[in-house]
């Protein structure tokens, strides 16, 4: 193909004279944040807010924040809230606000839909099994995985000087979060909340997976571990419906207990028995919250008592 003589004029810079070039910035200007804009919108206010994290291999995801009014935000605590079943962390958050707000700390409720995350294997079990085929997952994909990027996430937004943080769930968010701490053995946790699960996986390697650690890759050293780090089981003492309706009724869940009490009751002493009969340190604690039934807005503020 001949190119000689072939001129570009459509796009050849000399065809702009300056008045076209200004008119072109000016335009661009109207579109394209200046670099203080970008870091700004990267910025979290103050109150109630919300935003899309991207930085992970799994699918964006909605993130409800809120910060004290006024608050000193680069240096406080900064605690992950994670939703129930219903898949509602604005609903979470909100209920977290008063006490954010007494005990000057930072709530970051991460949404988990139903869509990108569907049902409790890919939620509540963190998406790291097949349990059709009992094969492993890409782990950069499992849910548990999205914590630690949207940590730093957070950090980076807020200039926070923090370098852990405290993890709360309930219900469905409190399975989260106490297998939370036999996958992600590494993660950056000071303190780990899991109030009113409906079942457990058990600190037992005896017991099978997803009731116990059985056929999973936790060694007798990472057990040992897990047992001694800060966990507080959180327990409503009238969270004792046996037939509530999303109780999980299988075999599994019912050799536990009868209810969500008596399951989290049976969870904490396992897990204590396990510990005293092999001579190793025990870091956990069982608190009791009276009156309180199946609720995040009861359970929250016994809870926010423990963000470290």
């Amino acid at each position: 193909m001949k190119t000689e003589g072939f001129k570009w004029r459509v796009f050849a810079p000399t065809r702009f004279s300056p008045a076209h070039l200004l008119g072109i910035a000016a335009l661009l200007a109207l579109f394209l944040p200046t670099g203080a804009q970008a870091q700004e919108a990267r910025e979290l206010p103050d109150g109630s807010s919300s935003f899309v994290f991207a930085n992970w291999r799994g699918p964006d995801m909605p993130v409800w924040t809120f910060i004290p009014e006024g608050s000193d935000r680069e240096h406080i605590p900064i605690v992950f809230v994670m939703h129930g079943a219903r898949r509602d962390p604005n609903r979470y958050r909100d209920e977290w606000i008063e006490h954010a707000v007494r005990g000057q700390f930072i709530v970051v409720a991460p949404e988990f839909s139903q869509k990108n995350f569907p049902r409790s294997r890919n939620y509540n079990l963190g998406g790291a099994i097949d349990l059709k085929t009992g094969e492993w997952r890409d782990e950069e994909l499992w849910s548990f995985s999205a914590i630690e990027p949207l940590f730093d996430d957070v950090v980076a937004r807020l200039k926070s000087d923090q370098t852990g943080y405290t993890i709360y769930g309930h219900s469905a968010g409190s399975q989260f979060v106490h297998r939370y701490l036999f996958f992600k053995p590494d993660a950056r946790v000071k303190r780990f909340l899991a109030a009113n699960a409906g079942w457990y996986t058990f600190a037992d390697r005896d017991i099978g997976f997803p009731f116990g650690l059985g056929g999973l890759p936790v060694t007798q050293e990472a057990l040992q571990e897990a047992l001694a780090k800060d966990v507080v089981v959180l327990l409503g003492t009238r969270d004792t419906d046996p037939n509530h309706r999303s109780l999980n009724r299988s075999d599994g869940a019912m050799q536990q207990g009868p209810h969500r009490f008596a399951r989290g009751q049976s969870f904490y002493t396992s897990a204590r028995e396990i510990a005293e009969r092999n001579g190793w340190p025990f870091g956990w604690r069982l608190e009791t919250v009276e009156g309180v039934a199946h609720s995040n807005a009861g359970m929250a503020a016994t809870a926010a008592q423990f963000v470290e």
